[in-house]
C-alpha cells in the first residue's frame, strides 16, 4: 500500500486484470451454458416418409432448431482422393502446412512452430438419407463449411522432411529458425459416413433443406451421435465454469487482500491518532502540575519517569530504564529509529 492507505499501481493493475479476466471467462461460459441450453432444447427428427408431413404443420414449413441424423449421399458427382485409390467424397480439404523450430530468447529455448502456408477446400452438394435404403426421403444439406463443427476424416498424411546443408544449418542457427519440413494433409467427409446434422430445417417447395439456424446458434454436421455430442458441449460449460469459479475466487483474494491492508493501515492511523492525543493529554498535565522544567526530563514514552540512560550509537536520551527495557526487539531509539547496540545509564547528583 501508498500512502495514504491507497493500493500501489502494481496492486490496482493486478485487481483489474484479475477482474476482467474473470469477466472474460465468465462471458464464455454463459455462452457455451446457451448453446448447450439450445442443443439439449432442440426438436429431434426423424428421417423417414413423415418428415414432409411434420414440415407441413409446422409453423411456416420450418423447425428454427432441429437434430437430425442420416448417412451422406452425393447429389451429383463425388470428389475423388487425390492420394487415395477409391476414396470418394463430398467435402475434400487439401492442407500444406510449415513445421519448424523457433529461438525463444527469453527462456533460450527452441520451441515447435507450425504454420498452414496452403488450404484449398472443395465442395459438393450432398444429402443426408435413411441409413436403411428405400425410405424415399433426402435432406439437402446447405453451406456445410459454415458449421461449427465439420467432422472431416484424414485419408492421407505424409511429412517431407527439409533437406540442409552445413551451411544452411549455421544460418539457421544465426536467424534462430530451423525448418523442419512440410506436412501433406488430405481431409475428407467420405460418401456413407453416418453424420448428425443439428440446424435449421426447412420445406423449400420440394426439397428439405439443412441450413444455419438464424437465431445465432451454432450450425453442427458431426460425425457423433447427438448424446455424444451433446456430452461434449456440457462438458465443454463444465470446464469453463471450473475456470470462472477459480478466477473469481483469485479475484476475490486480491480484493480481500487490498481491502486488509486498508483496514491495518486504518487502525495503525486511528492508535497513532490516539497515542497523540494521549501524549498532548501528559504534556498537559505536567505543564500544569510541575511545570516546564519536569516536562524537559519526562521520558518520552511513558512521560512520568525521568530520562535515565543513554543510547549508543545515537546519543539521544530520550527515556527511563524501564520503558528502555520494554521496548520491542530489536530495540531501536524513539527517536530517530536507529539501532541500539548497548545504553548507558545516567545518575542525577
Amino acid at each position: 500500500m501508498e500512502g495514504g492507505g491507497r493500493p500501489s499501481a502494481t496492486q490496482a493493475v493486478l485487481l483489474a486484470a484479475s477482474t476482467a479476466i474473470t469477466a472474460l471467462l465468465y462471458s464464455v461460459y454463459r455462452q457455451k451454458a446457451r448453446v448447450a441450453r439450445g442443443l439439449e432444447g432442440a426438436r429431434k427428427v426423424r428421417l423417414d416418409g413423415d418428415l414432409r408431413a411434420v414440415l407441413l404443420e409446422a409453423p411456416g414449413r420450418c423447425v428454427p432448431y432441429a437434430v437430425i441424423e442420416g448417412v451422406v449421399r452425393s447429389v451429383k458427382e463425388t470428389l475423388s482422393s487425390q492420394f487415395v485409390e477409391s476414396c470418394k467424397g463430398v467435402v475434400q480439404r487439401l492442407t500444406l502446412q510449415e513445421h519448424k523450430m523457433v529461438w525463444n530468447r527469453t527462456p533460450h529455448l527452441w520451441n515447435d512452430y507450425e504454420k498452414i502456408i496452403h488450404q484449398r477446400t472443395n465442395t459438393t452438394p450432398f444429402d443426408l438419407v435413411p441409413a436403411e435404403d428405400g425410405a424415399g426421403v433426402s435432406v439437402r444439406v446447405m453451406k456445410p463449411l459454415d458449421a461449427a463443427e465439420l467432422s472431416l476424416e484424414t485419408v492421407y498424411e505424409k511429412f517431407h522432411p527439409s533437406v540442409q546443408s552445413f551451411t544452411d544449418v549455421i544460418g539457421h542457427y544465426i536467424s534462430g529458425e530451423r525448418p523442419k519440413g512440410i506436412q501433406e494433409t488430405e481431409q475428407m467427409l467420405k460418401v456413407g459416413t453416418a453424420l448428425t446434422g443439428v440446424g435449421e430445417l426447412v420445406l423449400d417447395n420440394a426439397t428439405i433443406k439443412l441450413q444455419p439456424p438464424k437465431q445465432g446458434m451454432p450450425y453442427y454436421l458431426s460425425s457423433l451421435d447427438f448424446e455424444s455430442l451433446l456430452q461434449k458441449q456440457e462438458s465443454s460449460v463444465r470446464f469453463w465454469k471450473i475456470l470462472t469459479v477459480v478466477s473469481g475466487l483469485a479475484t476475490c483474494a486480491v480484493l480481500f487482500f487490498l481491502l486488509r491492508k486498508q483496514y491495518r493501515h486504518h487502525r495503525e492511523r486511528q492508535h497513532l491518532r490516539q497515542m497523540q492525543e494521549e501524549f498532548r493529554q501528559a504534556q498537559e498535565r505536567l505543564m500544569n502540575t510541575e511545570g516546564g522544567e519536569m516536562l524537559k526530563n519526562a521520558c518520552v514514552v511513558c512521560l512520568s519517569s525521568t530520562k535515565s540512560c543513554a543510547f549508543l550509537e545515537c546519543g539521544h536520551v530520550c527515556s527511563c530504564y524501564e520503558c528502555y527495557q520494554a521496548l520491542p526487539k530489536p530495540k531501536k531509539c524513539p527517536i530517530c529509529r536507529q539501532g541500539i547496540t548497548r545504553v548507558v545509564p545516567l545518575y542525577n547528583s
